[in-house]
């Protein structure tokens, strides 16, 4: 046996499967990169997208298994990265590890079956599955910036596409690439713009410092001044990340009038936390002619603010890895608030990348976030692209302000 699997024909047939693997897995990335780094092309990222679907219905099943670790690895890399915060660093290369056998698995099961028409209808059905809750695998993610549509009819007519030449004979074998152009977006859903004036704003402050009580009199000062230019520039409303006042503002009566004072000039929309009835939320203030509304948490991140598991696993993870932390409470529903005549929907960070938030009459999303936890790396990016997936989908607007990278307005 030992001789069998060091034979030159195994070792040679590894090879080829794990470079296969890695070139299906940085196709099918390609978009988030060039997006990262600024050269983001329709041409490349639609050619990319096609050629790595394609390759992983056709791909042999080892290389299957490959493409999907290195996926997981290409994709969410970063996400080990907040636990250095939560004082157990040691398990960042391990999370990263682990979302490389989270997505093997789950690209894995193409590697099931030989058929090729199963493995078409596996890969479409992949698209509805959100392991552990996380959601950021989306299938049609990959052709958000390219000349195909992101609905799912358009993914499975690209399917289609790719799969039914292997069923035909000359001269009929390249007939069904005639669907490609059927799953160009030629009607994409209407997305308004907001007739007010908003300011969006871009913090820079570190994970590690942004909770510090040394650090908190510049973190208002440079509050108070992004207000007050936010006024003299006149703006209808202006917007600070998620949990930008790092605090708990209820708590804090004192600042909170002093913040209220400032909102009878300007509207101002902001982060922070709130503690009542003995439990804790990531909420936004919302604060206009001196009175404030608050907007809760509705979907929390897997493994983040909550535990995906049952009960005995949630909280052995939560006192183990995140010293009790992971248990911020949601609401019941999506918050939405009027400000001069506009009604907007919130959402805070991860919200922002969910369906849930854009059901209903929404026109209108105003998002923040905290990208520290992950600097650096392509989460701000990816981020991003998931939230233009959804604004697209939908036809909504997203103005989006967030702490590190990521603020604008995405449509």
């Amino acid at each position: 046996m030992k001789n069998i699997l060091l034979s030159p024909t195994i070792k040679k047939a590894l090879s080829y499967d794990f470079l296969f693997g890695l070139v299906i897995s940085l196709l099918f990335s390609a978009f988030i990169y060039l997006e990262h780094y600024g050269y983001s092309l329709k041409f490349l990222n639609t050619l990319f997208a096609l050629s790595a679907l394609t390759l992983l219905i056709y791909a042999t099943k080892r290389t299957i298994l490959f493409s999907g670790f290195f996926i997981g690895l290409l994709w969410f890399y970063w996400i080990g990265y907040s636990f250095q915060y939560q004082g157990v660093g040691y398990m960042t290369p391990f999370i990263t590890i682990g979302f490389g056998f989270v997505y093997l698995v789950f690209f894995g099961v193409l590697a099931l079956t030989n058929k090729i028409y199963i493995r078409a209808l596996l890969l479409f059905g992949l698209s509805f599955i959100e392991p552990f809750d996380w959601n950021w695998m989306q299938i049609e993610l990959v052709f958000v910036e390219s000349y195909i549509g992101v609905f799912k009819y358009q993914l499975a007519l690209v399917i289609a596409a790719i799969t039914l030449p292997y069923y035909l004979k000359k001269p009929f074998v390249y007939l069904p690439l005639l669907l490609i152009p059927l799953a160009y977006n030629y009607n994409p859903p209407v997305q308004e713009q907001s007739k007010l004036k908003i300011k969006l704003v871009q913090t820079n402050i570190k994970q590690e410092k942004k909770w510090l009580n040394e650090t908190l009199p510049s973190t208002l000062e440079m509050i108070r001044k992004e207000i007050d230019s936010a006024v003299k520039d006149g703006y209808d409303i202006v917007v600070l990340p998620e949990s930008v006042f790092p605090l708990f503002m209820n708590k804090n009566k004192i600042l909170l009038k002093k913040v209220l004072e400032l909102s009878h000039e300007i509207a101002i929309v902001a982060g922070s936390l709130i503690h009542e009835k003995g439990s804790s939320y990531n909420v936004t203030y919302i604060m206009q002619n001196g009175e404030y509304q608050i907007a809760k948490k509705l979907i929390l991140v897997p493994f983040g603010e909550y535990i995906p598991l049952p009960k005995f696993a949630q909280d052995y993870i939560n006192d183990t890895f995140f010293s009790g932390q992971s248990d911020f409470l949601t609401a019941e529903k999506p918050t939405d608030f009027t400000i001069k005549g506009e009604v907007f929907r919130n959402a805070i960070c991860y919200e922002a990348t969910c369906q849930e938030i854009y059901e209903g009459d929404v026109k209108f999303v105003i998002a923040t976030s905290n990208n520290a936890w992950f600097a650096p790396s392509i989460e701000p990016t990816l981020q991003n692209l998931l939230m233009r997936y959804y604004a697209r989908k939908n036809g909504v607007t997203i103005y989006h302000s967030a702490n590190y990278k990521g603020t604008g307005i995405v449509r």
